[in-house]
């Protein structure tokens, strides 16, 4: 079994997974204070929670768009499992041809989740990530990747609305019952959960036309079960798509290690 973790700006995912299936997947918040030490403890907490053993991880791998948790983390798991982790980074072959005008900007999360989708779905693929930032991006049907966008992420763009606007409070992101909102919570509630589908929804179409063949689309990311049941397109939700990512990137590297 391997130990995968993909960092983010908001979420740690931290789970466990061996030929495909994931065993455990939980999240945490990232914290960039926390010594490696103490990421050891809550990693090892979280391991015992689901039933599982430090004995049980053969390897593990981290993805990270928060470069100075790297070391941090590569050290914590190394206390747990006995093993250095790999890094998704420089070096680390992944099989995925990116073709953008600068490669080396592609964050780490993208890359992982677009080998998870490459291997499960059928081409051309849309990958919708929602977390911290939502990226909606584009693998072609030779298996390309092509570009996207990058949008500011739900928690972001409502933070920011509530932060300053003096008289709108923080809401849940539960959707109303319709689009249009007959009171200041429902009227939030309208704009930012339907709001986001339909930028999704909109999004999707422009980006398809831009592409040869019918997309599949994939939607993944901790905000994503929010939203995407209130797109109109056929969207797979898969909560697992970037650990099932980081065992197929752990794979082609393992027997380099």
């Amino acid at each position: 079994m391997i130990l995968a973790i993909d960092v983010g700006n908001t979420n740690i995912v931290f789970g466990g997974i061996n030929d495909g299936v994931t065993s455990f997947i939980t999240r945490l918040n990232t914290d960039k204070e926390k010594t490696e030490d103490e990421y050891a403890v809550m990693f090892k907490t979280l391991i015992g929670l689901n039933g599982m053993h430090k004995n049980d991880f053969d390897g593990g791998i981290i993805s990270s768009v928060v470069p100075q948790l790297n070391e941090v983390l590569k050290k914590a798991v190394q206390k747990i499992i006995g093993r250095e982790p790999l890094i998704v980074g420089p070096g680390i072959k992944t099989g995925l041809n990116i073709k953008i005008d600068n490669p080396a900007t592609l964050g780490s999360d993208i890359v992982v989740g677009c080998v998870a989708a490459i291997a499960k779905y059928p081409k051309p693929l849309i990958v919708i990530d929602m977390g911290t930032a939502t990226t909606i991006v584009v693998v072609d049907k030779s298996c390309v990747y092509r570009g996207g966008v990058i949008i500011p992420g739900v928690k972001v763009a409502m933070d920011s609305l509530t932060r300053n606007a003096a008289q709108l409070q923080s809401i849940s992101l539960d959707a109303p019952k319709k689009a249009i909102g007959t009171n200041t919570a429902d009227c939030m509630r309208s704009g930012v959960v339907f709001g986001n589908a339909a930028m999704i929804d909109g999004m999707i179409d422009r980006l398809s036309e831009e592409i040869e063949g019918k997309p599949t689309i994939i939607a993944t990311g901790g905000l994503s079960p929010k939203i995407i049941p209130n797109c109109r397109h056929s969207i797979i939700l898969d909560d697992d798509l970037l650990i099932k990512g980081l065992e197929i990137i752990y794979n082609k590297n393992h027997s380099e290690i």
